[in-house]
């Protein structure tokens, strides 16, 4: 099939948002929207990199491709719209992969109303999939990493480590289907956000590269210092019984899990939990937001135990008693 009939094999038959004047089929996409801030992100997955087809299939690569976009949306309260994929292609992708590769998009597309809206094919040695998505929030809504203050509690969704015990039990051969789909089908919070959208002031961030590094991130943009308890840490039990020796560390820093950790005003917390409620996505308080004099460091507590974390991780640089 050439990159013209492949094109059309994939073009959707209808769209989703009204805002779209022209989709697939032109040079170029045209949506119109005028009384929203308008949010845009691009992500890259590249094989034997992020991907191999030893550790999902081309259904799961496109999935988790189009999920990690979302993610960040969802991280800026932005409700998804739009997406264009760009991919490199391999002479050991066979056709009938492509397709399975843009079902899993459309499946999660689907799920999310969102539309296809354009992209580009080309040949190259290995698969990489290039999405770029659009998305909406109300005017001077958007959540921005510099929002964090002090007195705000700290909070995360989900549970923390899955992907990467995922990951490892596939390539251990064990089958516990939760990890490995908590690897291969992660669930962005885009609703659970976009229900935030009435606090008055929300800080984000999406957990893709481990809690560690995106609490640090926060801490470094408001300049204040975040103080978390691992007891308070969410993980599931799975982790913690198949993986003993690892899931601290991989609560910690293992990644890709595309939850979202938050800071917001203690008298909003109440609406946190209900947002949580209202669309079915567990969240945990993990601790709280201190003025540290333009410090921005993260501090862990374990068994009363103080330590620094960095974006790698905890080092004990510093150990002091609560």
């Amino acid at each position: 099939m050439d990159e013209f009939s492949f094109i059309r094999s994939i073009q959707p038959a209808a769209y989703f948002q009204s805002s779209l004047i022209k989709g697939v089929s032109d040079d170029a996409a045209v949506f119109r929207q005028p009384s929203e801030d308008v949010v845009t992100a691009v992500d890259t997955m590249v094989e034997d990199v992020h991907f191999s087809k030893e550790t999902m299939d081309p259904y799961h690569v496109g999935y988790r491709a189009l999920a990690a976009n979302l993610s960040d949306l969802a991280a800026m309260g932005s409700k998804p719209a739009f997406y264009l994929v760009s991919l490199v292609v391999s002479k050991d992708w066979s056709e009938e992969e492509l397709k399975e590769l843009y079902r899993g998009m459309q499946s999660l597309a689907k799920e999310h109303q969102i539309d296809l809206i354009g992209g580009d094919t080309v040949s190259g040695k290995q698969l990489c999939v290039s999405i770029t998505v659009f998305g909406y929030v109300l005017k001077n809504k958007a959540r921005y990493r510099n929002a964090a203050r002090h007195g705000d509690v700290v909070f995360a969704t989900g549970t923390l480590g899955d992907s990467r015990a995922g990951l490892e039990c596939i390539l251990k051969g064990r089958h516990d289907r939760y990890l490995i789909d908590r690897h291969r089908l992660p669930s962005p919070r885009v609703r659970f956000a976009e229900e935030l959208a009435f606090c008055r002031r929300v800080a984000l961030n999406d957990i893709s590269d481990g809690i560690a590094s995106e609490a640090n991130e926060i801490a470094e943009a408001s300049q204040v210092d975040l103080h978390l308890n691992f007891e308070q840490l969410p993980f599931s039990p799975q982790l913690a019984e198949f993986f003993p020796s690892q899931y601290e560390e991989w609560v910690l820093t293992g990644g890709e899990d595309f939850e979202l950790i938050g800071t917001v005003n203690e008298q909003e917390w109440p609406r946190v939990l209900e947002a949580a409620e209202k669309t079915g996505t567990s969240v945990a308080q993990i601790g709280r937001v201190k003025d540290s004099g333009n410090t921005g460091a993260v501090y862990l507590y374990k068994e009363d135990v103080r330590t620094l974390l960095t974006k790698s991780g905890y080092t004990h640089l510093q150990e002091e008693r609560d």
